[in-house]
């Protein structure tokens, strides 16, 4: 298969090189509104009006990120959903340069979790108040296999608190693996599959990922959601490691890779992650394309705005202060109360960090945030449980339909957190907010969430989804 069905290169150069000259802007305030307007209709754009958005001249960006935040409140609404990662293995076979489980990187010890220590992990992350987790490791062929990774998922999903609550949705961010390992994973009835490219530009892709390596094949990572597909997961999440090369090519890529998805398979991606390089504990690497904040915005916003469908995550590599400006520019998902090595929510000795993190606040602490700047914050699992997956939340999600779902299952989960395991102050503010937010229901709908929302506050752990 040719690459280029994916991603073409000298089209994305020929169409950022059309759109500015010797770095200067090219592309006329009219035709950026006309862009904008089009925006709004939540179709999405084409490459080359993603390039113009690109260079758009910076009387225009903060009506970039207005209209991003309009277009996410009217597919999404106005709430975050919230989930953890859970490293279970930090040993990892490949060299990559930014990475902290790099095989040469000796400076603290490995630890792959045994299965009671899973089971440890998630008690700590149930008993913070999340419902939701995203599952990591480093690759290595030998320990970090797929019948052990499919023990951890089992047991993750096996495991129930004192409070009742349980993980009801596993997602899994593994290296790119066969069509049997695919389906290995679908028998195991995860969420979302994320696999980023990390970097779309080859040459730097190649020498970030030395030769020899397991992820030094560009084309087994690009081509891996293919295999994906054919393995039967239809819940995929892409991304970019933003800093290894030239933003403006890689947003370009990303939304490339997004069209060819959707126009191949018609399973559009569930998630479009935004991280960028963080400092990381024994690796000497500085980004050779560092991205601003105001950039950083602002390649949010013009995701958004190009595939409008998707979920959009930032996690605790930025700072809260960023993180608020991005959730308004168009992030639907966060992480909260995040640690990013093997055993580090219920053992006090961490073990090797894959990255550093610029937001160590609580789960309550994000809560709160959330709500004090009119957000809602969510937990909800639904999608798995009504088949509202890849090509079941396709159609919903591109017609603005999800967010009648979405929004009173975030209600009811925001109740359940509440109820739970908020501080009293997150209590109290979240109870007004769901009581405000009661009337911007159906009234069919409305009816239902009142039944349930007084269920929860008798102790009934059973759940009801929209």
């Amino acid at each position: 298969m040719d690459t280029r069905e994916i991603i073409n290169p000298q089209k994305i150069d020929f169409l950022l090189a059309k759109s500015t000259c010797n770095g200067a802007n090219r592309v006329d305030g009219k035709k950026v509104s006309d862009i904008l307007a089009r925006a709004k209709t939540a179709t999405g754009l084409e490459l080359e009006e993603v390039a113009a958005l690109i260079a758009a001249a910076p009387e225009f960006y903060s009506e970039i990120l207005i209209t991003a935040e309009e277009l996410r409140n009217r597919i999404y609404g106005n709430r975050i959903v919230l989930f953890a990662p859970l490293y279970w293995s930090n040993f990892c076979a490949n060299r990559c340069h930014y990475c902290a489980f790099r095989v040469e990187n000796k400076t603290n010890k490995r630890v792959r979790l045994t299965l009671e220590e899973v089971q440890k992990e998630t008690f700590a992350l149930l008993d913070m108040g999340h419902k939701r987790t995203l599952i990591e490791s480093g690759e290595h062929p030998r320990l970090n296999t797929m019948d052990y990774l499919t023990d951890v998922i089992r047991t993750i999903y096996s495991v129930v608190n004192s409070k009742g609550s349980r993980i009801r949705r596993v997602n899994v961010n593994i290296a790119a693996t066969t069509v049997e390992n695919y389906r290995c994973l679908a028998r195991a009835e995860i969420g979302t599959y994320n696999l980023f490219q990390e970097t779309y530009h080859r040459p730097t892709y190649e020498t970030a990922h030395p030769y020899g390596t397991l992820k030094g094949d560009y084309e087994r990572q690009l081509f891996a959601m293919n295999r994906a597909i054919e393995g039967g997961l239809q819940d995929l999440g892409l991304g970019v490691l933003y800093g290894l090369y030239d933003w403006r090519f890689e947003v370009m890529a990303v939304i490339s890779h997004a069209k060819y998805l959707d126009r191949t398979f018609g399973i559009g991606p569930h998630t479009i992650s935004v991280p960028r390089i963080c400092s990381t504990e024994g690796v000497d690497f500085t980004p050779p394309y560092p991205v601003s904040d105001d950039d950083f915005l602002k390649l949010i916003a013009i995701i958004r705005l190009s595939v409008p469908y998707t979920g959009m995550v930032i996690s605790t590599r930025e700072t809260p202060e960023i993180r608020l400006k991005a959730f308004k520019a168009g992030i639907s998902q966060t992480s909260a109360g995040s640690k990013t090595s093997p055993g580090a929510y219920s053992m006090k000795a961490g073990s090797l960090n894959q990255f550093n993190l610029h937001d160590n606040r609580t789960l309550d602490e994000v809560t709160y945030e959330l709500l004090r700047n009119g957000l809602i914050p969510s937990h909800c699992t639904a999608c798995e449980c009504m088949n509202r997956m890849g090509t079941g939340f396709l159609p919903l999600a591109k017609s603005g339909e999800i967010k009648d779902y979405c929004f009173p299952n975030s209600l009811l989960t925001l109740k359940e957190y509440l109820r739970d395991y908020a501080s009293e102050q997150t209590r109290k503010l979240g109870e007004q907010i769901i009581e405000q937010s009661l009337g911007g229901l159906f009234p069919k709908h409305r009816q239902i969430v009142e039944e349930w929302l007084k269920r929860l506050d008798k102790g009934d752990t059973t759940y009801l989804y929209l």
